[in-house]
């Protein structure tokens, strides 16, 4: 399944063409029994099958899902993925009916347990440079395809201490965009603690919580984060910086590193 589709237009009163991101369910089955359904473009499926699995503490590692089917419907496509017998006692004990919808990572949620999950805090770690996060996100926009073709999808990326970016991955759903990222990075065994992500939207609850379930201390946005995203980074020790454009950035958390993270 293509991830844009040309369409004709009107523009400016002359018939034109356009391209449009595809949107499609995707629904999510772990070892035969289904789990979630959401709306993503259908590209990078198999690092979304590995970061929403991970990240979503549905495995405990990337060697718990050993195996990743795809297969394509009228009505959508299907991950059949086999995970760890362990893994999937566990999910059954805490099974859930999700319905996702784009930029909704919650929708179907059974209990506020599950919101607001517990997770271990981030270790200290050194101060991640601003600089680095500056060049990164200068660097972005040339790498976002999709963006660049549509207009309609969201990216995520990591970045290193040399502000390197890495692993770009778009999607028309932001939590999308971060756990394709995420499972890119762990299909790499890319160990990316001292790294930092990107997100080009706000920084809300579960954007904050896939990132310390992955173990990354630092995750800036192009956005605003919003309050409770703020008070769970600080829980988690979590670096958390909004607004990054260009040479701007806020820091919400970690607010005693600005000097350092600046040097």
């Amino acid at each position: 399944m293509k991830a844009v589709e040309q369409r004709g237009v009107w523009r400016d009163g002359v018939a034109s063409g356009d391209q449009l991101a595809v949107e499609t369910p995707v629904a999510f089955e772990y070892n035969g029994i289904s789990h979630a359904v959401m709306l993503a473009t259908p590209a990078d499926l198999e690092d979304f099958s590995v970061g929403f699995s991970l990240s979503e503490g549905i495995v405990a590692r990337r060697g718990d899902v050993f195996g990743i089917e795809i297969e394509e419907a009228a009505a959508g496509i299907t991950l059949r993925i086999e995970i760890a017998a362990g893994d999937f006692m566990r999910l059954k004990e805490r099974r859930r009916s999700l319905a996702g919808r784009t930029g909704c990572g919650l929708c179907g949620t059974e209990s506020l347990d599950q919101v607001l999950r517990e997770l271990a805090p981030l270790p200290e770690g050194n101060p991640f440079p601003l600089n680095a996060l500056y060049a990164g996100i200068r660097a972005l926009p040339a790498q976002q395809r999709l963006q660049q073709a549509t207009g309609a999808t969201h990216a995520a990326c990591r970045v290193g201490r040399d502000g390197a970016i890495s692993h770009v991955r778009e999607d028309v759903g932001r939590h999308n965009a971060l756990d394709k990222t995420l499972g890119a990075l762990a299909r790499d065994a890319v160990d990316a603690s001292g790294d930092a992500l990107i997100i080009t939207s706000r920084a809300s609850v579960e954007m904050v919580q896939k990132a310390v379930a992955l173990g990354v201390g630092t995750l800036a946005a192009v956005s605003a984060p919003t309050a409770t995203a703020v008070s769970l980074a600080e829980k988690f020790n979590l670096a958390l910086f909004g607004f990054l454009r260009g040479d701007t950035c806020v820091a919400y958390t970690r607010a005693c590193h600005v000097t350092e993270l600046t040097a």
